[in-house]
């Protein structure tokens, strides 16, 4: 089972805090200068990318189970 994670861009304010933590994941995109997702789908199970969904200071970034509930960041 996966994941579907998501960065908002309208609410990315570029922190790099979701790069820094979860790097496999997270990337730097090279037209915006905004963190975008580097894969498709993730692992469920995998806790970086949830700690990097919480640690993003503006909650751009949406962890949802394969039925859509929301895993993160839990407000």
């Amino acid at each position: 089972m996966s994941w579907n994670v998501r960065v908002d861009e309208d609410m990315c304010i570029a922190s790099g805090m979701c790069v820094g933590v979860a790097p496999g994941h997270f990337a730097f995109d090279d037209d915006t200068g905004l963190s975008k997702v580097v894969s498709d789908g993730v692992e469920s199970g995998d806790d970086t990318v949830i700690a990097a969904a919480e640690s993003c200071p503006v909650e751009a970034i949406l962890v949802r189970d394969r039925d859509g509930a929301l895993l993160a960041p839990k407000g």
